[in-house]
């Protein structure tokens, strides 16, 4: 494994060619239209946009040096992924994004658990991705995972 990529522009520029545009492209329509209070920063090696330490200094999973992680932009080879963590426990945002994304993409949606994964550049729906990212605000966000949080520790 090479070295860890520390800012978001050395991150963009470690991006295939193929898909530098597109990544660079849902990267500013993700920081456009997101709600605010959230902090673009690298974590697990991607850009991340999280709650800040100062709003949550309990952290990721009781981390305290940890910021709570909300959507990350990976890029591979073979894709451009959206990580969008809210995705996993809001049935109706997820739903939503189902339905709206039939709607109005002509290809299958590639979708995990918090995954949403691009496989053709030219093909990239930033309007419905701007769209989705304001669906959740830091404070939902925020309650979502403590409400989670909470069950868990009831099992």
């Amino acid at each position: 494994m090479g070295q860890s990529i520390e800012t978001v522009t050395a991150y963009i520029e470690t991006v295939e060619p193929k898909w530098r545009i597109a990544y660079q492209q849902v990267l500013d329509v993700v920081s456009q239209n997101l709600p605010a209070g959230f902090e673009l920063t690298m974590q697990y090696g991607m850009p991340t946009f999280v709650v800040p330490l100062s709003v949550f200094p309990e952290g990721y999973l009781n981390r305290v040096d940890e910021p709570l992680p909300f959507i990350s932009l990976g890029a591979t080879k073979r894709q451009v992924a959206l990580y969008h963590m809210g995705l996993m426990g809001n049935e109706a945002v997820r739903s939503w994004f189902q339905e709206a994304y039939q709607e109005q993409v002509s290809t299958k949606l590639n979708m995990g658990k918090s995954c949403l994964r691009f496989t053709n550049p030219k093909r990239i729906p930033y309007e419905l991705i701007g769209e989705l990212v304001t669906k959740i605000t830091l404070e939902e966000w925020l309650q979502q995972y403590q409400h989670y949080q909470k069950k868990k520790k009831n099992y």
